[in-house]
């Protein structure tokens, strides 16, 4: 009886779960759908229509023709491309040689140190001290205002130095004996062995540079610098779509102009997130495997 009577909470339990699972993925996906589904339908549905889209009505790409006219957005991309790319790149070569110094026993002061780094987790100088700090460096309306404050991340120096951990000493040990240095191990047999956290680090970092539009909106006075998401807060938050509106035909009538505007705003949206979404599902098998080790295993 006590058995029967701990599997029926243990299936009550999961159903349960199932059921919050199942109403969170509901409650997240169903406002992508609508943004999705309206940048497709016609501006006359979206117009009329007072509730949520979970298909397309009155299907056409108008939208995005007039989205892709803009003459920032694809300069743009290429430009959060080009930041999350070296952003990532450096990003990783650094924190990885600083994950392996704190993955060794024999590091005088690690402790010391790794406080000082994580203590930048919670504590931080302000945006005026930034400011100063990065006029002083030069890099006011330079590219690399987007690229080397961000490139370094406290929490994937912790999930990179866990999962170096768990490599074999032996192999370093081995390759210290055949003559190695440090560089040689960190890049030829660590890395090489740490593909899954390494994906965990990279698409964290991208993920940071592709949502990234507040640096740009204090430090680039250039909109050909601008990233992508600063050009999607001016469309859909300032609401400056001139250079897309001057484009719709004089005939439009205002209402219809402002719903067409509204469509836009969709396609917009749908542009400037698809890419990252596309990224996830090739990295998730990594991803899942390194969030595991890297974070629960010590």
């Amino acid at each position: 009886m006590l058995l029967y009577r701990r599997r029926l909470g243990e299936y009550a339990f999961d159903k349960f779960n199932e059921l919050l699972m199942l109403l969170l993925i509901a409650v997240t996906l169903i406002p992508f759908l609508h943004v999705v589904f309206a940048s497709f339908s016609s501006s006359a549905e979206v117009l009329m229509n007072r509730g949520i889209f979970l298909w397309p009505k009155g299907f056409n790409l108008e939208a995005y023709k007039y989205a892709l006219s803009h003459p920032v957005l694809i300069p743009s991309f290429f430009n959060t491309v080009y930041y999350a790319a070296a952003g990532t790149i450096i990003g990783l070569i650094f924190m990885s040689m600083a994950a392996y110094a704190f993955s060794k026993r024999a590091f005088p002061g690690k402790k010391a140190f790794l406080f000082l780094i994580v203590f930048t987790m919670f504590f931080g100088g302000g945006m005026i001290p930034s400011y100063i700090n990065i006029r002083n460096l030069g890099l006011i309306d330079k590219r690399l205002v987007m690229i080397i404050p961000a490139c370094i991340s406290t929490w994937s120096i912790i999930i990179l130095r866990t999962g170096f951990k768990q490599v074999p000493a032996s192999l370093s040990e081995s390759a210290y004996l055949d003559g190695a240095n440090d560089f040689v191990i960190l890049f030829k047999i660590i890395i090489p062995l740490s593909k899954a956290m390494l994906a965990v680090a990279s698409l964290y970092s991208i993920v940071g540079y592709w949502n990234s539009w507040f640096p740009a909106l204090i430090y680039l006075r250039d909109r050909s610098k601008y990233p992508l998401q600063m050009v999607l807060r001016e469309i859909v938050i300032v609401g400056q779509m001139n250079e897309i509106t001057n484009r719709l035909s004089e005939e439009l009538v205002s209402y219809k102009r402002s719903a067409m505007e509204e469509v836009i705003k969709y396609a917009t949206m749908v542009l400037t997130t698809g890419p990252i979404i596309l990224v996830y599902p090739f990295m998730q098998k990594y991803f899942i495997k390194g969030v595991i080790v890297g974070s629960l295993k010590e």
